[in-house]
């Protein structure tokens, strides 16, 4: 009878552990559509798809893909935001980025309101690039934009760094703890 109970307890244990680990583990998700206040793992944004993240939670990283849209406003990202010639990338209104985002070769990237623990880098883009009111732990750096940069009342614990936009970005009231290097010295 004892060895009978242990046994049965000892399955019940086993059991609810695996049955924990297993809903507690929710496999990467891929955004098409809105997502409201939920968290989902790694998400990516797959090629030509609109995603919408409104106080979205995502405990992992997230993929912007080609001619993809990105619309997030009060999200919380545990990982890096990673984009790669998306169509549109907006991060706003008090979003938290606990790592780097890296928007590349993308076409209207906007990034406003929003507390990066990691660095912001935006490199090659074609359309209109804008960095308004963020904070920034790491460093700020746009190089080779050709729609506009625009570079406005952020504050940067790191390094403001801008070389090979066309036009040269504008802006001003970027506190800038690290230096401000090329064109954006005087920003």
């Amino acid at each position: 009878m004892k060895k009978t109970l242990f046994l049965s307890l000892l399955v019940s244990i086993v059991g609810s552990g695996y049955l924990l680990s297993e809903s507690s583990q929710a496999a990467d998700r891929s955004c098409k559509g809105t997502l409201g206040s939920i968290t989902v793992n790694n998400l990516s944004v797959a090629s030509g798809n609109t995603c919408t993240l409104n106080g979205t939670s995502v405990k992992g990283n997230l993929f912007v893909g080609a001619n993809a849209t990105l619309i997030a406003s009060e999200m919380k990202l545990s990982g890096n935001l990673q984009a790669r010639s998306a169509a549109q990338v907006s991060v706003t209104f008090f979003s938290v980025i606990d790592g780097n985002i890296e928007i590349q070769r993308s076409r209207s990237v906007n990034i406003s309101a929003t507390k990066i623990d990691g660095n912001l880098q935006l490199v090659s883009n074609s359309g209109a690039v804008s960095a308004r009111g963020n904070q920034i732990k790491g460093n700020l750096e746009a190089f080779q934009n050709s729609g506009g940069v625009l570079i406005r009342n952020n504050r940067i614990e790191g390094n403001l760094i801008c070389t090979g936009n066309r036009p040269t970005p504008t802006g001003n009231d970027n506190a800038v703890q690290g230096n401000k290097e090329k064109q954006c010295s005087s920003l």
